[in-house]
């Protein structure tokens, strides 16, 4: 590629080290065991075919990207005329809208439409819920009650719904928002741990095809939310004692779930004085909106089962603010969710809203540097529906994916600037949505893969923080993306280390799988005298055809150099292609 810096080519594979003996993964079994002594060097082969680039980063702060000149909101231009659906084209479609992709959806796809796919996943209804699955594995008994909560069950009821669930649409846009509406199960100081988050988990999947608005008043009255930025039991101002309302909630329910820290054009495009980016609010505001947050409380103090962990909090009256709060330049009073709601709808009709949530998820589900043009778009289908009504997420959802910008396959794959590196959890979860993994047991065990030394370095629903794991204005600094002023969120979490681990885990899982969580290779097994054929196919359902020529040279050598008559040799060259696909630069970047 030329023309200017690519996210692909900042990211450089490293070489990578053996595995750690196994370690968190259940017996091999016989069938599904992979002889994977040669795919290391391979992996190690792989590097040669990246164009360069210097290294990927690592674990540093936000980097503070220059604010773009102010223009005026964008007015619609012409659409693009994109080109036929292929097959690469629908792998690529549902790399960006759901877990992963496999054959039988890429089929789906092609026969049906993107559109036509998108709206019969909209009329699909939920599948089983985190917390009846917990419930109907018996984890709400009361020996799951450790106090300060155990957390038993939590990671296999992520992993089911997110490598196994029939809704894939739902499980991707819910794992977007949780990316920006962030909660951590090691942050929720309460017991029942795992229900608290299930029903956080639960609230973003039904609120996920809602509305904005709905789904901000369902946070707002969560449990693991008010325990998770602290602002349950928050009390009102107290002069004799010096008492202040908590403003953990009132300063990031602004910050980064709504506002963001700059006033903003339809088009995400900051608005500056003399070149100075204008702040969307003061510390007062702050201070004010705390006010109206005061009194909230979980709704019974009945701790002997998890319901009231998913039940809407209730508000003391006698902790409870009734006087004004003015913020933003409006005020409010009485107390009680009166307040609480037209505070929010305060909120939710301050013009940044639009284009502060649908930049985010863009950048979550289709490219780091959307345009301008793109975010205004989607911002417009945010402020409208087509109906008059505001914060439809169907309407975003689709004018996020059937934007020219998402859908021109062949501008994306000519462009430096599209495309986004693959989350780590998405890495696992695409390779396990493609080749077929279950768990018989309905065990899941996978468990947390938050570790950076041996496991992801990512988890669902463990971010450390409420700043997530991934920022959306990092760019990785003293690189060609951070110079061009270009962002690259999901480079925070990627190192040299993580690189590694990332490999390794994979190798494990690939081989052998974890406990009775294994994938099933017979289909690709059938492939695998032919490498071309293999290679092709797995490119095609993990990496939606956009491994390089050089890249698929390099795996089809690595696939010929097991003979055919070496022991479990289709099972053996399935392993190498699946496994090198994943660790080279083309799969790793999702253009």
């Amino acid at each position: 590629m030329s023309g200017g810096p690519s996210i692909i080519d900042e990211m450089e594979m490293v070489a990578v080290s053996e595995p750690d003996g196994g370690q968190h993964h259940g017996p091999r079994e016989t069938r599904t065991k992979l002889e994977t002594h040669g795919v290391l060097s391979a992996a190690i082969l792989l590097a040669a075919c990246d164009s360069g680039g210097g290294a990927s980063g690592g674990s540093g702060g936000l980097v503070s990207v220059p604010a773009p000149t102010p223009t005026p909101a964008p007015t619609p231009s012409p659409t693009p005329t994109v080109a036929a659906l292929t097959a690469q084209g629908a792998s690529r479609f549902l790399a960006q809208a759901t877990m992963g992709a496999n054959r039988t959806s890429i089929d789906a796809v092609l026969n049906t439409g993107i559109a036509a796919w998108i709206d019969a996943q909209f009329a699909r209804p939920r599948d089983t819920s985190h917390w009846d699955w917990l419930v109907s594995k018996n984890y709400n008994d009361a020996t799951n009650n450790n106090n300060i909560g155990g957390q038993n069950g939590y990671d296999p009821s992520v992993w089911r719904q997110a490598i196994a669930g029939g809704d894939p649409l739902r499980q991707r846009v819910a794992l977007a928002l949780l990316d920006f509406l962030v909660i951590g199960i090691n942050g929720i100081n309460m017991s029942w741990k795992t229900f608290a988050m299930a029903a956080y988990n639960d609230l973003l999947l039904d609120h996920a095809f809602g509305n904005y608005r709905d789904l901000l008043g369902a946070i707002t009255r969560n449990a693991a939310m008010g325990s998770f930025l602290s602002f349950m039991g928050s009390r009102k101002a107290n002069p004799s004692t010096g008492q202040m309302p908590d403003e953990n909630y009132a300063r990031e329910l602004m910050q980064l779930f709504t506002l963001g820290l700059y006033q903003l054009e339809q088009d995400g495009t900051v608005r500056t004085s003399n070149g100075v980016p204008l702040e969307t609010y003061t510390q007062d505001d702050v201070s004010q909106l705390a006010r109206v947050f005061t009194g909230l409380n979980l709704a019974t103090n009945d701790n002997t089962t998890p319901e009231r962990m998913r039940l809407p909090l209730a508000i003391t009256a006698s902790a409870n603010e009734t006087g004004s709060a003015s913020f933003l330049g409006s005020t409010v009073s009485g107390g009680g969710f009166a307040a609480i709601d037209a505070a929010l709808d305060i909120l939710f009709r301050h013009p940044n809203v639009a284009p502060f949530v649908s930049r985010q998820l863009i950048q979550r589900m289709v490219t780091s540097n959307p345009s301008r043009a793109y975010v205004g778009r989607v911002a417009a289908a945010f402020a409208n529906n087509g109906s008059g009504v505001r914060g439809d997420m169907k309407a975003v959802i689709r004018a996020i994916l059937l934007d020219p910008e998402a859908r021109d396959d062949a501008a994306a794959l000519a462009s430096t600037t599209a495309g986004r590196l693959r989350d780590p959890v998405q890495r696992l979860t695409n390779w396990a949505r493609a080749f077929g993994v279950t768990s018989p047991s309905d065990a899941w065990a996978i468990g947390d893969t938050t570790n950076t030394t041996t496991r992801l370095g990512q988890s669902i629903g463990r971010a450390p923080s409420v700043f997530g794991f991934l920022r959306p204005g990092y760019a990785p600094p003293g690189t060609a993306v951070a110079q061009a002023g270009m962002t690259a969120p999901e480079f925070q979490i990627a190192s040299e280390q993580t690189n590694i681990a990332y490999v390794n885990y994979m190798q494990s899982l690939v081989g052998g799988g974890t406990g009775d969580v294994k994938a099933d290779y017979a289909p690709m097994m059938a492939l695998a005298p032919d490498s071309q054929k293999l290679v092709d196919e797995v490119n095609l359902v993990l990496a939606a055809g956009q491994l390089r020529t050089a890249t698929v040279t390099a795996i089809r050598a690595a696939v010929d150099s097991i003979p055919l008559t070496a022991n479990n040799a289709t099972l053996n060259r399935t392993g190498v292609a699946i496994l090198l696909t994943l660790a080279s630069p083309d799969y790793l970047v999702l253009k």
